[in-house]
């Protein structure tokens, strides 16, 4: 039986971590290698959060419970200093990033040479390039520019070229670039990552965020299962001297051994709720207000065989976006927003077991997809998602043999962060996550001396990567211990 966290520590430690999904490793990590003694509080039996595998539908098939694919991963500033290799972890690339299948039987492919992707545009294959070289070109200053609160960029040039697309609305930008139904559907496709409107400004950002990675590091995938991300920063972290405590949830603050620094993986209504008694009236009503978007449903199949694809190209991509037209995935992504699910979603399809057999058995092979609705949605969308896939594989629904839901409800169950399924911990527009999170200008601070949240509701946001727990770390070194870390 779980024990309260207070009831689980062992002797004193400098620095405590709420939560061990990535940011709540991160932050740890950055905490543990300035020379602090840190314990995490994980309240679930295993560690990860958003970086979990399990058996979800038959012994033997691993399914990744969230996340699965991680460009952001490969290039996250903090990852690339850990050398996470050296402690278990091996990347797959499948041989095209994306696919995006069309009805007219072929699909749009996201490979890494640019020159071949924009081969496959059309009459876009110029345009295609024009926007994307020199986002290629430039795209270790650009992430080192996004991956952090809002300032003044490292390279102001490089990231004005960017900005000036990116504050965009997706169909705008689009629409202005391209005159194809190819390009605009990939782009479009790539858009929806940012579980937007496609007519909302910003929305643009994640199009050319995702499109820059597949040119520039790749979609991959972690052996395994995405666990073996959280197992690796779990390693450096235990190498470090670092303490976990698993099955040890904090429901209030007031339950934590004293220590200098608090950082808290969790989103903004939990740490409201843990808070009570602790916070002032005015930092709780920030808290209970941040706003939330939509959730997710989630499906995960056990197949006889692969998904048979009617477009061949598709076979060779880990990670399918299903949703036909940039007008009908705007078309989806907007109902979501108007409180509606969707009859023809946008459905997120991976297909992880063809690239890496150790998450299948036998014969047998693993399906993974999900699609938005609207933040606590009841229905089940099954039905619908497997329509949209039977129409770009003929056949596909017979080659299921078993299935595991997951509801909003059931998302955020599996992680109290996804409050109403939302997987991102908040609405992922400019406005609610970089110009004043929390309605105030500091992230990550409260008004608790030392105690910090570092979740993905905080900058840069949700991903991946790594980087709210580790600025979270570095302002609460820099502000309670006078430290400055690079």
């Amino acid at each position: 039986m779980a024990q309260s966290a207070a009831n689980t520590s062992r002797g004193a430690h400098d620095a405590i971590v709420v939560g061990s999904g990535p940011n709540g490793l991160a932050g740890a990590i950055t905490l543990a290698q300035a020379g602090l003694s840190v314990i995490v509080y994980e309240a679930k039996e295993t560690i990860g959060g958003g970086l979990r595998t399990r058996e979800l539908t038959m012994p033997g098939l691993r399914h990744d419970v969230c996340a699965a694919i991680h460009p952001l991963a490969l290039v996250s500033p903090f990852f690339r200093t850990l050398n996470l290799a050296a402690h278990g972890l091996q990347w797959i690339e499948s041989p095209i990033a994306l696919t995006h299948p069309l009805d007219d039987g072929t699909a749009v492919a996201l490979h890494r040479s640019l020159e071949k992707t924009a081969a496959g545009m059309g009459p876009d294959a110029k345009a295609y390039t024009r926007l994307m070289a020199p986002l290629v070109r430039n795209y270790e200053g650009i992430i080192k520019d996004t991956l952090k609160p809002l300032g003044f960029p490292s390279h102001p040039f490089v990231m004005a070229r960017f900005g000036l697309k990116a504050i965009r609305s997706a169909m705008s930008l689009a629409d202005a670039t391209f005159s194809d139904v190819r390009a605009k559907a990939i782009f479009a496709g790539n858009s929806a990552h940012s579980i937007l409107p496609l007519e909302q400004r910003s929305s643009a950002a994640f199009g050319l965020m995702l499109g820059m990675l597949g040119h520039s590091v790749g979609w991959p995938m972690a052996q395994g299962g995405s666990e073996a991300i959280s197992t690796a920063l779990a390693s450096v972290f235990k190498s470090l001297g670092g303490t976990i405590e698993v099955n040890s949830p904090v429901l209030s603050l007031t339950d934590l051994p004293k220590a200098k620094i608090i950082l808290c993986d969790v989103s903004p209504l939990q740490l409201a709720a843990m808070g009570t008694g602790v916070f002032d009236q005015e930092f709780r009503k920030r808290l209970e207000s941040h706003k939330y978007g939509p959730g997710v449903f989630k499906v995960d199949w056990a197949l006889e065989t692969p998904v048979p694809w009617t477009a061949e190209v598709c076979h060779r991509s880990a990670t399918v976006h299903v949703g036909g037209t940039m007008e009908e995935i705007a078309q989806s992504e907007a109902e979501v927003w108007r409180g509606v699910a969707p009859e023809k979603p946008f459905v997120l399809f991976a297909q992880q077991s063809i690239f890496d057999p150790s998450r299948s058995s036998g014969t047998l092979h693993t399906g993974w997809g999900y699609c938005h609705v609207p933040n606590g949605c009841v229905e089940d969308m099954t039905d619908r998602i497997e329509a949209q896939i039977e129409r770009f594989a003929p056949g596909f629904r017979d080659r299921v043999t078993a299935i595991s839901v997951m509801k909003p409800a059931q998302m955020e169950l599996y992680n109290p962060n996804y409050v109403g399924g939302d997987i991102a911990g908040g609405i992922q527009s400019f406005q609610e996550l970089f110009l004043k999170p929390l309605d105030q200008w500091g992230p990550y601070t409260t008004p608790v001396d030392g105690l910090y949240i570092c979740s993905s509701s905080m900058p840069p946001g949700a991903g991946v990567h790594g980087m709210c727990g580790h600025l979270a770390a570095k302002s609460a070194l820099k502000e309670v211990l006078g430290r400055t870390v690079r």
